[in-house]
């Protein structure tokens, strides 16, 4: 008799714990089918604003044994807050994937720019949370490029913000005056996760939340005198850097970054357009212009006392002889038209900025094709594309980059 009863009893507490945890179960999916109305309306890009309390069980203890495993100079902790982002961003797999495939052209960047300032190679995750990655990402409040920063601090950092450039946008520039902001207030506060908390909501904020706390510099001691927004920014970052090291632990794979990641960097001492190098590289605009963010007119505004550096796809030898004659070429481009156009006057087209800036195109040889063909297509003739490019015959093989004098 004594031994059924105890046989029911842990029959009872059994289906107490199973109806538990189908409950927790139910909640959790509940909660990551709605994540994504998550999404902050503030000013840091990738971070939701509220996260409800998790429901902890004993296989969290994996995600703190992995945060452990990876933690170097920045404290990665380990809790609840931290846990309900880890469920969010692993459960955003296409976004985290975007993210992972973007990180492998501009976490170089960003590394060797927070080596340089002896900052935690960690803080370049901080770049996902802010902006998604996205160096034309621009806030509510003004905040602009990867690094989100507004436009007082920028120039403060020494960022440069004119008619032609906005370098807040620029992945080096901006990424050299984040270490410079990271390292200082580092040197005040003598935490990092209170330095990446003052990147979110400036330095004096943590300072006096530092001191409502009874002065220990502590972010989790000091996290309840600081705003929302801040409170929850660096159990994102934490998280981030979670579901970027360990994104095969949650089935998430790699997207495209979708341009090219292997590039050249080039200093341009002129003036010119960005479809006249287009033109001379067989590159597309479009692709340029993302590869050069900062740029606010399609137009690198270089000159011999202050060369730009244009960033390109890494190109064939032979397209380096076309940026040489572009760049080299007695014409420079017509002093750009004003922001705000004359009345009754058109801008300019990239067509007749790209024929001031150069006197040839270029044309690459397509299978198929016949010298005198391509000839009468482009207004020439055979014996002038002989002589331009040095042919002493007319035959020609697909791959060849004909320069062409324009008419």
């Amino acid at each position: 008799m004594r031994k059924t009863i105890i046989t029911v009893f842990f029959a009872i507490v059994s289906l107490i714990f199973s109806i538990h945890a189908s409950a927790s179960l139910r909640q959790d999916s509940v909660l990551l089918k709605h994540s994504d109305k998550l999404v902050s309306q503030r000013d840091t890009l990738f971070t939701p604003s509220t996260v409800p309390d998790p429901v902890l069980s004993y296989q969290n203890l994996v995600y703190k044994k992995r945060l452990d495993s990876i933690q170097k100079e920045v404290s990665l902790s380990y809790n609840e807050h931290v846990q309900r982002y880890i469920d969010i961003y692993t459960g955003r797999k296409e976004q985290i994937g975007k993210m992972l495939g973007l990180s492998e052209y501009y976490f170089p960047i960003f590394e060797k720019a927070l080596k340089e300032a002896g900052i935690p190679e960690e803080l370049k995750f901080l770049t996902v949370v802010e902006s998604a990655l996205n160096p034309q990402a621009v806030s509510r409040s003004g905040a602009v490029g990867p690094w989100q920063f507004m436009y007082a601090t920028a120039k403060g950092y020494g960022l440069v913000m004119d008619n032609y450039t906005d370098e807040r946008k620029d992945p080096v520039k901006a990424s050299y005056a984040a270490a410079r902001y990271l390292f200082d207030a580092h040197a005040r506060i003598g935490d990092w996760l209170l330095a990446i908390a003052a990147f979110n909501c400036g330095t004096g904020a943590v300072t006096r939340a530092i001191a409502k706390s009874g002065g220990v510099a502590d972010f989790w001691k000091v996290r309840p005198f600081l705003p929302v927004q801040t409170q929850n920014y660096v159990p994102a970052f934490i998280a981030t850097v979670y579901s970027m090291k360990f994104f095969k632990d949650h089935e998430i794979s790699v997207k495209p970054a979708g341009f090219s990641t292997l590039t050249d960097v080039i200093p341009v001492n002129k003036r010119i357009s960005i479809s006249s190098i287009a033109a001379a590289t067989d590159l597309d605009v479009k692709e340029l212009l993302l590869l050069n963010p900062s740029f606010k007119r399609e137009i690198v505004n270089g000159s011999a006392s202050t060369p730009i550096p244009l960033v390109l796809p890494s190109v064939k030898n032979n397209a380096y002889t076309s940026l040489y004659d572009l760049f080299n070429g007695t014409t420079e481009l017509a002093e750009p038209a004003p922001l705000v156009a004359a009345a009754k006057k058109s801008a300019p087209s990239r067509t007749e900025l790209s024929k001031k800036a150069s006197p040839y195109l270029y044309y690459t040889v397509k299978p198929g094709d016949t010298l005198s063909e391509i000839a009468e297509k482009k207004g020439s003739t055979v014996s002038k594309i002989q002589a331009l490019n040095g042919l002493k015959k007319s035959s020609i093989r697909a791959g060849m980059r004909l320069k062409i004098n324009r008419t």
